[in-house]
């Protein structure tokens, strides 16, 4: 067999999911991982399980679910861990689905409330989502409106944020495991990683899949995917501009008009301009 020979420097990125499983399908690196963003002692940490990313579903009619990875963590707590590169404004929706389903599956098994285990949601967004604060780590619970008083611990969210990360570091390993994942080069992986026993084991991973054939064509193959998925909703959402302002200003020739809006649309977007000022030149 003709193996193919590619650049010792290319290294994958953290941020595509692809990687990302690879990357939490070593042990040791997810637990450095889980450490980080639980706030925990690794130690604590006596065994992690990967299971099926696929919920089950019951009815015929129910939603399907398909996690990027999902574990249980001391046989106590069910952790779904998910990456979102694309702006999703429905997200929070999406992740209370994803971590209640995994709740209501422990029901046929379990039996009784009280042996249901931990449902945790760790949402890494490559976009910013919470508008009310500029901290790149939020953990949500459910909680009463007036007096902030926890209902219940069973069910915990933990939002990071990639762009929100600050450029001084606060010196949590949470901090240092958000640079690697928006890390680019090789060089930045090795330095981010040096000393830190957890991220030089996510490096390795990292590496060995990177030079993998089969691997490499897995990943550029993700890759693509969600570079034309990206562009397919930019396109989208340019037409849909062009046409409600179109269908603002006139009744009828709508779409024509639409169409060469949104080619003008594309020419301005290209040399930088902003969404507002597309908006006063086409009025």
């Amino acid at each position: 067999m003709n193996l193919q020979v590619y650049d010792e420097n290319f290294i994958m990125s953290p941020k595509i999911d692809f990687a990302f499983k690879e990357i939490m399908a070593n042990p040791k690196a997810l637990k450095g991982f889980l450490s980080a963003v639980l706030n925990i002692p690794p130690e604590s940490i006596k065994n992690t399980t990967l299971k099926n990313t696929n919920l089950r579903k019951t009815h015929e009619h129910e939603k399907q679910g398909i996690l990027d990875v999902r574990l249980v963590m001391n046989n106590d707590k069910e952790i779904d861990i998910e990456i979102q590169l694309s702006y999703m404004a429905a997200w929070a929706d999406r992740s209370v689905f994803y971590v209640a389903k995994m709740m209501t599956e422990q029901a046929e098994i379990n039996k009784k409330y009280s042996n249901f285990k931990k449902c945790i949601g760790i949402n890494i967004l490559d976009f910013n989502y919470i508008n009310q604060t500029e901290n790149f780590h939020t953990v949500w619970h459910i909680r009463e409106d007036n007096e902030n008083i926890k209902y219940t611990d069973i069910l915990e969210w933990h939002v990071v944020e990639l762009p929100k990360i600050p450029s001084i570091t606060d010196g949590t390993d949470l901090y240092k495991w958000v640079q690697f994942i928006k890390a680019e080069k090789k060089e930045e992986f090795e330095m981010i990683a040096q000393g830190n026993e957890y991220l030089e084991s996510a490096l390795d991973t990292l590496n060995i899949i990177s030079q993998d054939e089969q691997k490499r064509l897995e990943y550029t193959a993700r890759q693509k995917a969600l570079y034309d998925y990206n562009t397919l909703m930019e396109e989208n959402y340019e037409k849909g501009l062009a046409l409600g302002l179109a269908q603002g200003r006139t009744e009828g020739k709508a779409e024509g008009k639409a169409e060469k809006e949104f080619e003008l649309i594309k020419k301005w977007k290209a040399k930088g301009m902003t969404d507002e000022q597309i908006k006063k030149l086409l009025n």
